[in-house]
């Protein structure tokens, strides 16, 4: 379904063309100048003419051994609009460069971002949480957001903000969970997360799923994963998105490791679809599937279940993946296993 994109275009009347100084010509030290001037339009200017330079590598090194970093999160508060959505697209392009990531989790600009959580303007709020999600792909990146104490504001946020930076939002989570789950699990983040996983857009359900797979992966998570969307994640087994299914199924899988999750799941009928997601050759869900049948196997309603399916496992004994190979020989012992 379509929705409303946020739109980076300037109002009419800024006019960044009208410049005095050709951007090219325009020395590093003199835009930082121009930055701490009193004068909006200078400083409007200076912006300007910095988003474009920024986007040449050399350039990001050298305005951050000159110091822009500490101009520019000064100018993240500034009461100007434009001020602000120039500053945070600067910042976001600088972060798409390995020197501009590390300048600016060397200099704070983490910390500095989160003045802007609630910022009214739409474009800014967006470009940062841009500059968040790409932070994030760095381990010592999500280690800053989550020093930040960001995580639980980002989990609220979820609630609240548009479709567009839910996504960043979401990819930003996946991203900082894989390190640490403790606090996105003390702010409810897994019952957030069970309302996205019914949404209308494959991109937000995708990417809920794949936050809770990550989440799931830690010892706390799996209980909450028990506790609260085992019955959620069989009914994406069946989605029509091939990523979502991958990701439902991998979480099912880790909270399968509990006796708790093993009954949630049979329960909620979760052996058929996962037969199915077996049986396909092109699941990408597949060796998921065949771990956590193995997992219901070792309970005795689903032993005596899986019994009447082993022909689904035989035949992947001579997979070229030695990885499901290996899952289907364990599920078909496990499944033929009396005691």
């Amino acid at each position: 379904m379509a929705h409303a994109r946020i739109s980076a275009s300037l109002p009419p009347d800024i006019d960044p063309t009208k410049a005095p100084i050709a951007f090219g010509r325009r020395a590093l030290p003199k835009l930082n100048e121009e930055l701490q001037s009193a004068e909006l339009l200078t400083q409007q200017r200076a912006l300007m003419a910095l988003c474009d330079l920024v986007h040449d590598p050399e350039k990001v090194y050298q305005a951050i051994e000159i110091g822009f970093l500490d101009n520019l999160k000064t100018l993240l508060l500034h009461h100007d609009s434009i001020v602000r959505q120039k500053t945070t697209q600067i910042l976001y392009i600088m972060a798409m460069h390995s020197v501009g990531r590390q300048g600016l989790i060397q200099n704070g600009v983490i910390s500095a971002l989160t003045e802007l959580l609630d910022d009214p303007v739409d474009i800014c709020r967006k470009n940062m949480h841009q500059i968040f999600e790409m932070m994030s792909k760095l381990p010592e990146g999500a280690v800053g957001i989550l020093q930040a104490g960001l995580v639980p504001f980002l989990v609220l946020k979820l609630k609240t903000e548009s479709q567009e930076i839910q996504e960043l939002i979401l990819d930003t989570l996946s991203n900082c969970l894989h390190v640490e789950a403790s606090e996105a699990l003390a702010t409810d983040a897994v019952t957030v997360l069970t309302e996205k996983l019914t949404h209308s857009s494959v991109a937000i359900r995708r990417k809920a799923a794949c936050v809770l797979l990550e989440i799931s992966t830690h010892s706390e998570g799996k209980l909450a994963v028990c506790e609260e969307v085992i019955p959620v994640l069989v009914n994406l087994l069946e989605d029509a998105d091939p990523e979502v299914q991958a990701s439902a199924t991998g979480a099912l899988m880790f909270a399968t490791i509990r006796p708790q999750g093993r009954f949630s799941a049979l329960d909620a009928e979760a052996i058929p679809p996962l037969l199915k997601l077996v049986a396909e050759e092109t699941s990408r869900a597949r060796l998921s599937a065949i771990k956590t049948l193995t997992m219901l196997a070792e309970v005795p309603q689903g032993r005596r279940t899986l019994l009447h399916h082993t022909d689904t496992f035989q035949q992947w004994l001579n997979d070229p993946c030695e990885a499901v190979r290996r899952a289907a020989e364990i599920a078909i012992r496990v499944i033929k296993w009396t005691p």
